[in-house]
């Protein structure tokens, strides 16, 4: 996809999401609720988490309650596998090394060892997060439980207590402004200010005469289109993590309501094992990504190490 095609299909989403927020509609006991939510009973998910209460000037969706949820469990998991360390890991920590040692292994075998011994942490911690708020979204309650309204069909959850956290987009933004702002950081460590403009813009290889004036425009052109696609690695990066976990909630929810009452959960079923496995890959697509990212600014091509070690 475009830089400008990913643009647009932000601002269109965007656009729709406050306007679906601002819009009310009186329902028939006399009671408001948003446009969304009215047509939630008839479309699924709604795209905006709703609100369950405020802290002050903050609201809190209910997105933002399950990442306290997962965030909490990942720090009680990880303190039960760890606190008390075993010469013969056994149980949960040796789950846990495990899980750490294969992440490092494989993300060493891409970047390096020098760079993911710098960003292994975030990357580690990026996997591991993603992949449990994925399959936490799967779990039964979760988008069922809570405020809703009478329909034809049933009572229909219009406000559920906990939601998939990267089924809202507000969610999958931070994380990428998140690693777009570490990626700053890295490229400047690994390049310096001015390396990091040569690198984007620098002509590569010896440029003489008239075609070298030539061939400088052109890379000072492919430098910018570089630095548009940079800016937009974050909007990328959110909706596709995005799109894939909310279409694939409400592909589930489809399925149920296809089957009715009593076999609804047979005709989810296949579905849902799917999503497991979904979740999975987006969250490793999401780490490689940004790993890979992070590899094409931080390394330098062999004429720029020649030159280094010549000074």
């Amino acid at each position: 996809m475009r830089w400008y095609q990913t643009f647009l299909a932000a601002v269109v989403l965007i656009g729709m999401r406050f306007t679906a927020m601002a819009a009310e509609t009186v329902l028939a006991d006399g009671s408001h609720a948003t446009l969304e939510h009215a047509a939630a009973v008839e479309q699924g998910l709604p795209s905006a988490a709703p609100i369950l209460f405020s802290i002050g000037p903050l609201p809190v969706t209910n997105s933002m309650v399950m990442t306290w949820v997962v965030s909490l469990l990942l720090v009680v998991a990880v303190r039960i596998g760890v606190g008390n360390l075993q010469a013969i890991p056994e149980g949960a920590q040796n789950f846990w090394e495990w899980l750490v040692e294969s992440l490092y292994n494989f993300l060493e075998g891409i970047i390096g060892s020098d760079l993911v011994k710098k960003t292994f942490w975030f990357f580690s911690a990026l996997f591991i997060f993603v992949v449990t708020t994925n399959w936490f979204g799967l779990l039964p309650g979760v988008g069922t439980i809570g405020y809703g309204v009478a329909s034809d069909h049933g009572f229909h959850v219009t406000d559920p207590l906990l939601r998939g956290a990267n089924a809202d987009f507000n969610m999958t933004l931070a994380l990428s402004l998140v690693f777009f702002f570490l990626w700053v950081v890295w490229a400047l460590q690994a390049n310096g200010p001015i390396g990091l403009v040569k690198h984007l813009f620098g002509a590569k290889g010896g440029l003489g005469g008239f075609m070298g004036l030539i061939l400088i425009v052109v890379f000072f052109a492919v430098g910018l289109l570089e630095v548009v696609s940079i800016i937009f690695r974050p909007v990328s990066l959110s909706f596709r993590l995005y799109g894939n976990v909310f279409a694939g909630e409400n592909m589930l929810e489809s399925m149920t309501l296809l089957g009715g009452p009593i076999w609804g959960f047979l005709t989810a079923l296949p579905f849902y094992f799917m999503e497991l496995l979904v979740g999975l890959v987006q969250a490793l697509v999401f780490m490689l990504l940004t790993a890979v990212f992070t590899l094409l600014i931080c390394s330098h091509d062999e004429d720029h190490s020649e030159e280094s070690s010549h000074h």
